[in-house]
């Protein structure tokens, strides 16, 4: 069997403060959201045109815990055309948490603790 990856899921405790995150730090778009009319939750869907695959962002009314999302080393990868760039937004926006030098690569940290690699676009 073959399967084909199309979201990743994070649980958020700030909606609008991690949807901006992603538009700033990744140039992700909202392309559709959905939830009950009660507005108990919330699940985001955010991408771009360099992929189709998305980053599911799960919001759940009246939470004040952070949510464990899987630690450091489960993380998800942004290819960028212009490492510079990138690690200069990134430096700007305070959010990168570690550099691997000798790799060429670097993590950044979203609003709820997730790492988020960068790597060079081949």
């Amino acid at each position: 069997m073959r399967a084909k990856m199309v979201h990743d899921c994070i649980h958020v405790l700030d909606r609008d403060k991690s949807i901006a995150f992603y538009e700033k730090a990744f140039g992700l778009e909202v392309k559709r959201r959905k939830g009950p009319e009660d507005g108990s939750w919330e699940i985001i869907f955010m991408g771009n045109d360099e992929s189709d695959f998305e980053l599911e962002l799960t919001w759940n009314k009246g939470r004040v815990e952070p949510y464990d999302n899987g630690g450091e080393d489960t993380h998800l990868a942004f290819a960028v055309g212009d490492m510079a760039a990138a690690r200069k937004l990134h430096e700007e926006m305070g959010c990168v948490c570690y550099v691997n030098e000798s790799m060429g690569i670097y993590f950044v940290e979203d609003p709820d603790g997730c790492w988020r690699e960068v790597v060079p676009a081949k």
